[in-house]
């Protein structure tokens, strides 16, 4: 997980980059993204292009390809960060990655996966 204050396009190039190092990426996979211009920026598409992803960020008005996402930062809002209250960044920062890794890939079901968390999911 990366994390910044700021919408850098650094910053989702070290979480693109984590992911790839992290996971057994196929060619082809499509990264869906908004339009923000972090995701727009030539070192993201470059990025991608390298790794043989295609980029799935939609035309203004059609954000059905990002919909998984906005549906996990909801989730994660409301399950979790709307609950605490972080006086430093970097506790911020520890405490969400420990929910997202420690409890949402592990342990909490998703009724789109059969019921199962990602991680086992993806043993399947």
């Amino acid at each position: 997980m990366a994390v910044a204050p700021g919408m850098q396009a650094t910053q989702v190039c070290k979480a693109l980059q984590l992911a790839i190092a992290q996971r057994q990426l196929q060619v082809g996979l499509i990264v869906h993204s908004d339009l923000g211009s972090q995701y727009a920026s030539a070192v993201y598409q470059s990025l991608l292009s390298k790794h043989g992803m295609v980029d799935g960020m939609s035309r203004k008005g059609n954000c059905w390809n990002n919909a998984v996402m906005e549906c996990f930062f909801l989730n994660l809002k409301m399950e979790h960060v709307w609950h605490k209250d972080y006086a430093k960044h970097t506790k911020a920062t520890s405490d969400n990655a420990g929910y997202i890794v420690g409890f949402y890939n592990s342990d909490r079901l998703h009724s789109e996966l059969g019921n199962l968390p990602p991680n086992a999911f993806e043993k399947i």
